[in-house]
């Protein structure tokens, strides 16, 4: 009411100095300045809940884009190690759509008895950008490309990928392998797979880390993955534990105190076995999922960086803290030069804590074998993990103490809850 009657006094004063066209300007702006600032908010909204843009996952569709893949496949367009098995002898059997996100598509398949997914950034082959040497070279099927060439070519597209240099003799799980029939569709297909940053990962890390899924074969733009269950936050324990071993609660417990110190595994090794860091930028249960010996495994790294892409990812313009957000990986805004850190202030330990951790371990496990005391201690660790209460941002200084203190704790929780057992 207030905001109309202000409009018809404006309104007045207007009609009073002749003045209706200065005052329709001001109108203007402050219609546009409204409008702007609904838009604003309607990206941010889309930015937190992307989802909302998603395609719609559907058995049909999925069963078309295999269709097209084969297609390219039997025209010489595309290869790869799993295209017979799909296209030709029917041992890689389409089951069902998983999930489809802006582009990408996540789909279900039984691959000799043995249940896979199948993954792509994009729907069709032709989305990507084709290899340049392969559009230049006159000689048939890109035989006369030169290897060292080629070699450069792959390096740069892995760089790019990863902000990393390799070494040619580290660039093995990309060559495409000997030259023969289908050398072009090789390449080809290998360029498509390399403009895929999961796929990189996945391909350089599975000999590294039991903590990766390893890629068991491609076909075209498609790579095939092991299967396992995602977590979810509609699980009780966030992972599917019904079939855990054990007494009821006592093994429940048993069991979250297993992943709980392979998620600690996995932070180490992230942290140090690698020749520079790896961020995981994207920490929810949905991104992870867990082996029957507990074993936690990155199922989706699309948002994973190793430190130098990270520090590029973060080194950018900003007016306040806020601004140096990457999903879960924080900067600081230095305000002398409106540019965010190059440097992440939190780490992927203290997301963990505050994303996982707290789920299982806020209220008292459901086991009364675990005494209280230790359950308490535990609750005050992983509060002090997720929130450190640092203003200087100096989480990963005190990561390695708080790491030794949940891994301590975890620890005695698994040997009370053996004891009880006896």
């Amino acid at each position: 009411m207030a905001r109309a009657a202000g409009a018809r006094g404006r309104a007045g004063w207007c009609g009073r100095r002749g003045r209706c066209g200065r005052c329709g300007r001001g109108a203007l702006l402050a219609f546009a300045a409204w409008t702007a600032g609904w838009v604003l908010a309607a990206a941010l909204l889309l930015r937190a809940h992307s989802g909302v843009l998603s395609e719609r996952c559907t058995n049909e569709k999925s069963r078309r884009i295999l269709a097209a893949l084969c297609q390219d496949y039997r025209g010489g367009a595309l290869a790869g190690d799993l295209c017979e098995d799909l296209c030709v002898a029917g041992k890689l059997l389409f089951q069902r759509c998983l999930h489809y996100d802006r582009g990408k598509k996540v789909l279900q398949a039984d691959w000799r008895g043995r249940p896979v997914v199948l993954k792509s950034k994009e729907e069709a082959f032709s989305s990507f950008p084709p290899l340049s040497l392969l559009e230049e070279e006159a000689g048939e099927g890109g035989q006369d490309i030169p290897e060292a060439e080629l070699l450069l070519m792959v390096a740069g597209e892995v760089k790019s990928a990863l902000g990393l240099e390799l070494s040619n003799s580290s660039l093995g799980p990309w060559w495409p392998g000997r030259r023969g029939p289908r050398w072009r569709g090789q390449l080809a297909s290998l360029w498509a797979l390399l403009q895929q940053e999961e796929y990189v990962y996945f391909s350089l890390l599975q000999d590294l880390s039991p903590h990766v899924l390893p890629v068991l074969g491609s076909c075209g733009h498609f790579y095939a993955v092991e299967f396992l269950t995602a977590g979810s936050p509609h699980h009780r324990a966030l992972f599917p534990l019904d079939r855990v071993p054990g007494a009821p609660g006592g093994g429940q417990a048993r069991a979250i105190s297993d992943i709980a110190l392979s998620f600690l595994d996995m932070v180490n090794h992230f942290d140090s076995d690698f020749s520079h860091r790896l961020h995981l930028c994207d920490i929810k249960p949905e991104n992870f999922a867990i082996r029957s010996d507990f074993t936690v495994v990155a199922i989706d790294v699309d948002m994973a960086f190793f430190e130098p892409k990270m520090r590029e990812i973060l080194e950018q313009n900003c007016t306040d803290d806020e601004d140096c957000n990457f999903f879960d990986c924080f900067s600081r805004c230095d305000l002398r030069v409106n540019k965010c850190g190059a440097q992440r202030v939190n780490n992927n330990l203290q997301v963990i804590c505050d994303k996982i951790f707290r789920h299982w371990f806020s209220a008292p496990l459901k086991s009364s074998a675990v005494s209280f005391q230790l359950q308490l201690q535990l609750q005050e660790a992983v509060q002090e993990c997720a929130d450190p209460g640092v203003p200087s941002g100096n989480a990963r200084r005190d990561a390695p103490s708080v790491f030794w203190k949940l891994h301590r704790l975890l620890q005695a929780t698994l040997r009370e809850l053996q004891e009880a057992e006896k």
